[in-house]
């Protein structure tokens, strides 16, 4: 998983240069667990981290560009982007 997780960071990285490498990888891993959380929720059978991968790669090439932005607008996010380090692991 570290691969992964490494590896989409560098990818909203390049999408997204006003993100630090522990902003993008918070990110990356927020996408990633609310993904899994509300696909579970659905009721729909785990289809593997294959799956999970491919939409986080498809999210970051349409949102990566702005989700700094998203969050700004969003207290929810808000604290993602102020100057503590706030990596999920």
């Amino acid at each position: 998983m570290e691969s992964i997780f490494h590896e989409l960071t560098q990818l909203l990285m390049d999408e997204n240069s006003k993100l630090t490498y522990e902003k993008a990888r918070t990110w990356v891993e927020l996408v990633w667990e609310d993904f899994e959380t509300t696909y579970a929720k659905a009721g729909y059978e785990y289809k593997g981290k294959e799956v999970t991968e491919k939409v986080v790669r498809q999210w970051i090439a349409t949102y990566g560009t702005n989700v700094h932005d998203f969050a700004a607008s969003n207290p929810k996010y808000s604290h993602l982007l102020d100057d503590g380090d706030h990596t999920v692991h």
